[in-house]
This record gives structure tokens, sequence and C-alpha cells, in this order.
């Protein structure tokens, strides 16, 4: 029975993401944790269902080698505030605040927060650790990279060489309990305390990975008997499957400990087969689950984080401006102000937007680091459709792709799809548009002067032969290419068009 209920929950999770995208599935998984919330309180834990999540067979256990060794690693993260007014988000806030509180009465619980690139997912943890320092509770801090050669339960090593700084000896044994030497294997800061413990070698690789995740388990929940902690762990898309795995376990332990686990991730980037996707699916039936995805900002918020940023309310007009040039992506926001004052010198960033709303560095550098992770033949197409325009169609870039057959051309604008860098009108199938208006016109940036003129000449060119006879319907779209390809088409077909 409970492996049936697992597979409608993985059939479930599936089919959300692939009708409805990540987003939908999030809101999915929202309604079946304040479902189960509403109708556990005051309900006796005798009552439910429990069912444990099961440790895959296929992961690798930690006992194996791996690339890099954990001594030549950076040392346990720390993440301060930073000096911008928090803006926005007040109901999210909200809600992660009554779990925190919640947590300091002894009833544990893990929250997500999820959203596209430079959302605001980490400000608002570090909002929400600001209000968890003040209520006497210590925060602990891991994140996950894409990188290769990062050992397995990364985050999770984070955390706990946090909990083992400035332990003695006899501390560390004590919250450690009879689980050190296993908890030793992946902390070297533990070793170095207590040389003589010896590693369990007797255990199968599926029952030493079962024991390491009860033994850090423990390790967790004494050390939150000590002091309440929050636990916020970044970049959950980015994963191992045993760091998963060890979030899931220690999710169905803490119902009675003052632990808050936060976790963060790019739902952008979690498609029905990764491995987050089962993660959360299991998170939702834990009493106590939250799930917050972050929106983009209004015009409102926009104006408020302007005048945070930049230190002066910024005109209607700007504010608008700027919305519509960033789509309300904090980051993109941020960096755009930062921009504009330091182009002003100390004047008024309003007279600095006059001279244009350029790409800042950081956003470049963002959009290079998502478009690394896409196929060549991804990256060529939304190349081509950031010279068309912050709209455009398939068939257009389609006859501009060189070398690429349909098949190939579709699954290329799916994974740009996926990666939240593109959406598809859904009033006009096979039109798209870019989902920031700073990608595409960093990407079409990115090209040299001259490739960018020859291409609006091919745009053009091949434009004349897609309308046909209703070439004028399209005159200014004409227009504009024509007129950027002049140095290589000549000015006859400007003036005509």
């Amino acid at each position: 029975m409970l492996e049936l209920a697992g597979i409608i929950i993985g059939i479930v999770a599936a089919a959300s993401i692939l009708l409805f995208g990540s987003r939908g599935f999030v809101d999915l998984l929202r309604g079946i944790a304040e479902k189960r919330n509403s109708t556990t309180k005051g309900e006796s834990k005798t009552n439910e269902i429990q069912i444990e999540p099961v440790a895959d067979p296929d992961v690798p256990g930690l006992k194996e080698s791996t690339p890099v060794p954990i001594n030549s690693l950076p040392p346990p993260l720390t993440i301060t505030g930073t000096n911008t007014g928090f803006v926005g988000r007040r109901r999210e806030l909200g809600t992660l605040k009554a779990a925190l509180d919640n947590s300091l009465n002894s009833h544990g619980s893990v929250a997500m927060l999820a959203g596209e690139p430079g959302i605001g997912k980490t400000r608002t943890t570090q909002e929400l650790a600001d209000y968890a320092r003040s209520s006497g509770v210590e925060v602990l801090w891991g994140r996950s990279y894409d990188e290769a050669g990062t050992p397995p339960f990364w985050p999770w090593i984070e955390v706990a060489r946090s909990l083992v700084r400035g332990r003695d000896k006899d501390q560390l044994r004590s919250v450690l309990g009879p689980g050190a030497a296993d908890v030793a294997e992946m902390v070297p800061e533990i070793k170095a305390t207590l040389p003589e413990l010896q590693p369990n070698s007797t255990l199968e690789p599926d029952q030493a990975r079962f024991r390491l995740f009860d033994c850090l388990t423990t390790f967790i929940t004494n050390v939150s008997h000590e002091k309440p902690r929050m636990v916020v762990l970044e970049d959950l898309h980015w994963a191992d499957t045993p760091s998963l795995r060890m979030l899931e376990f220690l999710s169905g332990r803490i119902a009675n400990a003052p632990i808050l686990v936060v976790g963060a991730y790019r739902d952008g980037e979690v498609t029905p087969e990764h491995p987050l996707t089962e993660t959360l699916a299991n998170l939702s039936r834990e009493p106590g689950f939250r799930l917050e995805v972050l929106h983009r900002f209004d015009t409102g918020e926009t104006s408020d984080l302007i005048e945070a940023t930049g230190g002066h309310p910024p005109t209607q007009e700007l504010a608008q401006r700027i919305q519509e040039h960033t789509d309300g992506n904090p980051f993109f926001v941020n960096e755009i102000v930062k921009l504009l004052a330091e182009r002003s010198d100390h004047g008024s960033i309003d007279d600095a937007a006059h001279e244009g709303l350029a790409v800042p560095e950081g956003v470049r550098a963002v959009t290079r680091q998502r478009l690394r992770r896409l196929s060549a033949l991804c990256n060529q197409v939304l190349t081509i459709a950031s010279v068309v325009g912050r709209e455009f169609d398939f068939n257009l870039v389609f006859e501009l792709s060189d070398d690429s057959t349909e098949g190939a051309f579709s699954e290329a604008m799916e994974e740009a799809v996926q990666a939240h860098l593109v959406e598809e009108l859904q009033s006009q199938p096979g039109r798209y548009h870019f989902s920031h208006s700073l990608i595409q016109q960093a990407l079409a940036e990115e090209l040299s002067a001259t490739r960018r003129v020859r291409l609006h000449g091919r745009i053009a060119e091949t434009l004349e032969g897609l309308y046909g006879e209703e070439l004028e319907a399209h005159a200014s779209e004409l227009a504009h290419h024509f007129a950027h390809a002049r140095t290589v088409l000549g000015t006859d077909n400007t003036n005509s068009a």
C-alpha cells in the first residue's frame, strides 16, 4: 500500500510539471501541505500514516572515493545580511517567521523557497536569518555547487562543520553520541579532535548510508536542544541525491525538535526527472511543510527597491522604465540602479537614465552562466532569436538556423523554455518571447557588430520570403532589420520598406 502511494505521488509530480510547469507543481505541493496542516491540527500522531523515505540503492555510499579531498575545500559557509533595505515578500516572510516561531516550541519543520535566478531567495533567507538570530536561534548555512568533484553530502558537511567548531573532546562526544565515528567519516574536524575513532567497516553500503543519516540526524537534533537551530540549504537544484535523501530523512524526525530547515532552489531547473522532484513530493507529506514561490515585483515594489538601493525615490516614469526593462526581477533592478548610480557621478539617476538603460555586467555574467548549461544548438537558437527581438517566431528562427533539423530545433526550443529563458505565447502557438528583455539584450550584445549586422540582413530577407504578399502589414518590423543591415544590404531595401 505504501509503495502504491509513493508511485501515485511520483506520477502526479511528473504530470503536474509536464502539464503546468514546475511552478504549477509547486502550487500543487503548497496545496497538499496546507491541506495536511489544516487536517492534522489537534490530531494525535498515532492517527497519521507515516511513510518513511526509501534510500535509493543506486546512490553511491559515502565510503566511496571522491575526486576532491574534503580537507582542500573551503571552510564552513557563513552569510551575513545586506545593507540594501528589504522590499516586498511580506506574506512569504510572515509565513517563514511563523514556522520559525513554531520551531521554538519544539515543532520542527521544513520550508522551501522557489523561484527564478535573482528573484530574492537568498535575500529572503538572510532577512529570516536576522529575525532568527534576534530570537536566540543559531543559523547554519549549507550550499550545493554545480562543480565537478564536489563530494557527496557537501551542504550537510558545511552544516556539520559549523556545529563542530569550538567544541572540546567531551562536548563533541556528548552531542555526537554513539554515531561519532560515522559522522567523522564526512567531517575531518571531528577526527582531528577525536583521533581514536575507528570507522565501522562491517556494514554494507546501503546500511552504512542509513546509519550515517541516523547519526547525522541525532547530532543535529542533539545540538538543537542546547540552542534552537535554523538550517539553510541553498541551491538545492544542484544538490546530489544523497544530500536530498538526507533532507528527507531529517524532515521526518524533527517534529519534536527546535529546528527549522529552509531550502531554496530554482524552480525552472527542476524537471520531472530531477531528483529534487521526488524529494519535494516526499516532503509534502510531512506535517508543517511549507512551500513558497517568489514572484517578480510589480511596479510599486520595483519603485521601493530603486529607492532602497539608490537612496532616493524615483520618478514614476523611471520606475516604469526600469520595471519594463527588468520585468520586476529584483537582482536585475539592483544591477540597473547601481549602474545608473555609477554613471550619474553622485548626481540624479533619473538624469543618467536618459542616456539609455544598458545591460549591467552582473546581468551579463548571470546570463553567461545560465547559457553554459545549455546545448550548443540551444545557444545558437537563442542568439539568433535575440537579434530578431524580444518576441520571435519559431519558423523564422528555424529558417535562420544552419544545419539543424526541425526535430533538433524543436528540442533546442524546449530546452530554452525549460530553462525559463523564453516562454511560448499561449495565445499564439509557435511564437515565443524572452522571459526578460535584459537577457535578450545581453545575448544580442555578445555578438560582434559585424555578425549582428549580417544577421539583421538575413532576418530581413527571410521575413520578406515568409510574409510574401503581407509585407505592408509588417513594414515597421522589416524597416527595423533593414535599417540595422544597411551596411551590407544598402539603402534600397530600407527605403522600400
